[in-house]
Formats: C-alpha cells, sequence, structure tokens
C-alpha cells in the first residue's frame, strides 16, 4: 500500500469516545498509535508514553477502520470513470481505511496476474485494497477459476459481481470449492432471465413510468437456493450482495437459523431511498438491485436494528456523465457511495429510526472484517493494524458531488444535508485524510 511516509511513527489519539463493538468498547478513551499498530487503548490521560504527534479527539468519536466489503475501483481496463488512485482518495474522505474492490473490470480480474497488479504500488492506494477475484472465468458463470491460485496471490473472497452464477451445478461447484479454503463466495443474487430489459422495481412507479419492473422474486429466488445449496457443504460461506428485498432476508434468516454460514451486506441507498424516488426518469436513481418498495425498505431497518444484517456497503459504482445522461432504460446501473455512506447512516439510522450508533459502527467495522476475515482488522484491540476513523456524529453538513474525490459524479444525494461527518482517516498509523 502507498503511504504518507511521514517520519511520524507513534500518535496519540487524546480526549475521544472510542467506540469498538468488537472489543466491547463504548467510553471515553485514549489511543496510542505505535509503528502501524496499535499499541494502547487506556481511560483518559492514563497512557503514560510519549508520542511523535497527538491529534485532538475531543468531542469525536473514534472507531476502528471502516472497511467497505463492495466497491467498484474500475481498474483495470475503466480508468476514465474510476482508478484505484481517486476511488481509494474518495474512500478515505468517506472514512474507509479498507475496501474489498469487485472483479467486473476489464478484463475480468479471473487470473492471479490482475490480482497482483491491482495490490502493486504503482496504483497509488492510500487506504488498503482487498481484491475479490472472479469465480468464473471471465464471470461467464461456466468454467471456474483457480481458487487457491488467487487467494495465495491476495484474493479475499471470488465473486462474479454484477453476474450471478445461475447454473446450479456451477454454484454448487463454487461453494465445495471455495469451502476447502474458507473463502467467501459472494453472490450478486439477480435471476437475469426474470430481469431481462428490466430498469427498475416492478410497482406503481415503474408502471407511471413505463418501464419494465424487476420483480423482487428474481433476488430472493437465487438468495433462496443459494442459502439451500450452502447447507450441503459443512464450511461453505456464502455472502449476499447488496441485499434489497425482504423475502431475500426471510431466505438469510431462515440460513442463519440453520447454522448456514449466510451473511449478507445493504447499501446506504437501499435504507434511504425506493422505488418512488426515481421520480421522472432521474438516472442517477438507478442502480442494480433496484430502489425497492416501502415495504421492502422497512425489512431492511428492521433487520439493521436486529443484527441479521452483517455490514453496510456502499456498492460504490462509479460512471462518466455520458453514461447516466441518456435516456432512463439506457444509462448504466450505479452511484458512487463512499462519501455519503457514513451520513447517511446516522442521519437514516440513528436520527429517524433510532439504530444505536454502537451498532452502526459495528456494521461498518467488526460486521464486515469478520464477512471476509480480515483478521487484525475491525478493532483498534491492541496489536492490530492502526486503521482509525474519527468522526463527528453531531455534524450538519451538505454533500456536493461536484467536490467529491472520486473521478464520477453519479449520485442521488448531491446537496443533501447530512449528519455525522468523517473527521479523519488514519491508515497503518498515517493520517490519509482529514476534514476541510
Amino acid at each position: 500500500m502507498a503511504h504518507d511516509k511521514s517520519k511520524s511513527s507513534s500518535l496519540l489519539i487524546k480526549g475521544g469516545h472510542v467506540i469498538d463493538p468488537a472489543a466491547k468498547l463504548d467510553a471515553p478513551m485514549d489511543v496510542l498509535l505505535r509503528d502501524g499498530h496499535v499499541a494502547e487503548v487506556a481511560a483518559p490521560n492514563k497512557i503514560r508514553s510519549g508520542a511523535d504527534e497527538t491529534f485532538d479527539a475531543r468531542g469525536l468519536v473514534v472507531a476502528p477502520g471502516f472497511i467497505d466489503l463492495h466497491v467498484h475501483l474500475r481498474e483495470p481496463g475503466q480508468s476514465y470513470k474510476e482508478s484505484i488512485a481517486t476511488g481509494t482518495r474518495a474512500a478515505a474522505a468517506g472514512g474507509f481505511t479498507s475496501v474489498c474492490c469487485m472483479p467486473n473490470t476489464s478484463p475480468v480480474v479471473d487470473s492471479p496476474d490482475w490480482v497482483t497488479w491491482i495490490l502493486q504500488p504503482e496504483r497509488g492506494a492510500v487506504v488498503n485494497v482487498f481484491p475479490i477475484a472472479a469465480a468464473t472465468h471471465a464471470s461467464k458463470g461456466a468454467v471456474l477459476t483457480d481458487f487457491g491460485a488467487l487467494q495465495r496471490a491476495g484474493a479475499v473472497a471470488v465473486s462474479d459481481d454484477g453476474r450471478p452464477i445461475l447454473n446450479d451445478t456451477v454454484m454448487r461447484d463454487t461453494l465445495r470449492a471455495a469451502s476447502v479454503l474458507n473463502l467467501p463466495v459472494i453472490q450478486h443474487a439477480e435471476d437475469t432471465r426474470m430481469t431481462e430489459n428490466c430498469s427498475m422495481n416492478e410497482g406503481p412507479t415503474s408502471f407511471r413510468l413505463g418501464l419494465r419492473g424487476m420483480k423482487t422474486a428474481a433476488e430472493a429466488s437465487v438468495v433462496d437456493r443459494d442459502v439451500q445449496l450452502a447447507q450441503q457443504f459443512n464450511g461453505a460461506r456464502l455472502h449476499v450482495a447488496h441485499l434489497s428485498t425482504a423475502d431475500a432476508l426471510k431466505a438469510v434468516r431462515r440460513g442463519k437459523r440453520g447454522k448456514v454460514r449466510v451473511t449478507c451486506e445493504v447499501t446506504p441507498h437501499h435504507f434511504s431511498l425506493m422505488d418512488a424516488d426515481v421520480g421522472d426518469y432521474d438516472t442517477n436513481f438507478k442502480m442494480n438491485p433496484p430502489l425497492r418498495s416501502s415495504e421492502d425498505r422497512e425489512a431492511i431497518l428492521a433487520a439493521l436494528a436486529d443484527g441479521t444484517i452483517d455490514a453496510i456497503a456502499t456498492d460504490h459504482a462509479p460512471h462518466a456523465a455520458h453514461e447516466k445522461i441518456v435516456e432512463f432504460e439506457r444509462a448504466m446501473f450505479g452511484i458512487t457511495g463512499l462519501e455519503t455512506a457514513l451520513g447517511l447512516a446516522i442521519t437514516r439510522l440513528r436520527r429517524d429510526h433510532k439504530i444505536p450508533l454502537t451498532r452502526i459502527v459495528e456494521l461498518f467495522t467488526a460486521g464486515p472484517a469478520r464477512v471476509v476475515d480480515l483478521r487484525g482488522r475491525g478493532t483498534l484491540a491492541r496489536g492490530h493494524h492502526a486503521d482509525v476513523t474519527i468522526f463527528d456524529p453531531k455534524k450538519r453538513w451538505t454533500f456536493e458531488a461536484a467536490k467529491s474525490r472520486s473521478k464520477s459524479h453519479n449520485t442521488p444525494f448531491d446537496g443533501w444535508q447530512l449528519t455525522g461527518k468523517v473527521v479523519a482517516t488514519i491508515v497503518s498509523g498515517k493520517i490519509v485524510h482529514r476534514a476541510d
């Protein structure tokens, strides 16, 4: 990873309120970082050893570094939309110290060479990047890639994200091969045979706009099948990407009750918006899975509160303006999301739905760290990586897409007033982002 090699090798974060769900900490604490690791977490003014630098965190929350399980950094091959350098700068601005990048690039990341390429220092990453490799060659859903070689090169999971694995035998083989390596399989759950030429959720809004609508069953049926398949292999790990429907949640709940190793993530846009927000063909509200009904959103909010959902992930999907400023049906699916995630979580989940801040922090830290086994991250326990996110939970601010660190500005949240802002992002003990 490329970081600022400034001389400072120790940093004392003083006066903040530490929220570390993995360590069951929610109290005023000082944190000492030394040589890239957490050296000490102690009650205020109890740390005796000196530090090269002190960060005044009074009035701020000090949390383990946020982890995003689902981003599109668009490299190799699509750097006109985003690059690893610009995408990780946007991540740092959003408080993310680690991001897991999806393989649906051009070419697809289906070989150890491409995994290695992503991890090279020349890419200019300012936060930790963990590649997710393709489960099948060119993500065509037919021939499995070499999971062992991909894992040795640095891949933390396999996925054909953007293209679901529909063939039952191929999905079974994927889960079986991955279970031997304890590698998570991340599925984009969408039966594309049911969603062809559809551009939004099926409901009153799609009817009004004359657009073909995606049925919720297209998502739920795949999740249901995958949970049943995962049950067949002891140790198979299934992770449902960007879950968006009440019915898919039922399948995840069933799996968890039956002791299947199934986890799931939801995006800030799915808990903040619904299909009616598409308005009159606004392509900044076009994503896949699409924005769903208010009933689906209520189910997601309940599952965020009760612990069924393991992580909040952004599905940061940058696109150039010319790919969005077209007719709704022709526009690319996806929105950017790294810089608005925390603000939307605090505004929507805490302020509007009274979900506790400790739970929100868990969804950004310990939860995602468990999903992909990022050992040594997701907590500020002594000896762990010095990845820290410092934020002001009360700060009100307005998101301006034009000032985003991302190369692309395709967001439905431009001009939104949010509560909760990242103040500093620290990776391996070095401050990689400081709020203006």
